[in-house]
């Protein structure tokens, strides 16, 4: 069997450092240590747990859980982000999908994608040179039904299952969540931050208290930490693969300049 070597979150918003040099190379060097983090850790695939932002999904295809399954990804390019090819990890892909029905889940099948900034700014960052195999596992957050905290334990538990059961031998897998923490995106409130739900969060998640993270709600999520906040859903994804493990805040930082409260950890892996 497999076996996850790493686990980490980080926000995937990155702005100009213009006006906030200072906090903004905080959390870039933040970045950067999970990547170095990560390399050294020599895994065999990166499965980023993340959102997309209305670039590969749509109402007719509002599928709550995603992931992607081919053998390259091209990257959608916004933001300015490099087009570069990422190989991917097909078998992985198709073996999670397989086993996430035959426990009643239901995890679709992303073909045809393009990812976004969701996925490749902590991808480009923690691998630069597009050399480790990578999946995306997609977290709804942009259309009804969006899964909220109790369905993102479910999976995140289904997710560790299908590591530890069915990966090969030689299988390295480090776990990589992205989005958060609170922003609202298009809304009025943009620009705003929720440190104290951010510090209070980021506790839970530190103190592997997923019992903590699950009892939260999206309605909950949304009306104090944003829309952009629902991204948290991946970060509880990667606590609920890990119950129990305590984990190390390696930045936080809140720029209202890129509208968000920018944090990355990592939990360690016993």
């Amino acid at each position: 069997m497999g076996r996850i070597v790493g686990a980490f979150a980080m926000s995937h918003q990155l702005g100009a450092p213009d006006g906030v040099e200072e906090p903004a190379e905080r959390a870039f060097a933040g970045m950067r240590e999970i990547g170095r983090r990560i390399r050294a850790l020599a895994p065999s695939l990166i499965v980023v747990v993340t959102s997309d932002h209305l670039n590969n999904f749509s109402l007719g295809q509002p599928a709550p859980f995603a992931i992607g399954t081919a053998d390259h990804f091209v990257p959608l390019g916004d933001m300015g982000l490099p087009r570069d090819p990422v190989p991917g990890g097909p078998d992985f892909a198709a073996g999670l999908i397989a086993y996430a029905r035959a426990q009643g889940m239901a995890v679709a099948a992303a073909d045809d994608i393009q990812p976004d900034h969701g996925v490749m700014i902590p991808l480009g960052i923690v691998d630069p040179r597009r050399e480790i195999p990578a999946v995306p596992l997609y977290v709804n957050t942009v259309f009804y039904p969006e899964p909220g905290p109790i369905e993102s334990r479910r999976l995140g538990e289904m997710l560790r299952a299908f590591i530890d059961s069915e990966t090969p031998d030689d299988a390295r897998v480090v776990l990589l969540g992205a989005g958060g923490l609170s922003h609202w995106v298009g809304m009025p409130q943009e620009g705003e931050i929720n440190q104290p739900w951010d510090a209070a969060f980021l506790s839970d998640m530190l103190a592997g208290d997923v019992d903590a993270l699950a009892a939260r709600d999206n309605g909950e999520i949304l009306a104090v930490a944003g829309n952009g906040g629902l991204e948290v859903n991946a970060w509880i994804v990667i606590a609920s693969a890990m119950p129990g493990a305590k984990g190390e805040c390696l930045f936080y930082e809140a720029i209202p300049q890129w509208a968000t409260g920018m944090a990355g950890v990592e939990l360690h892996v016993a």
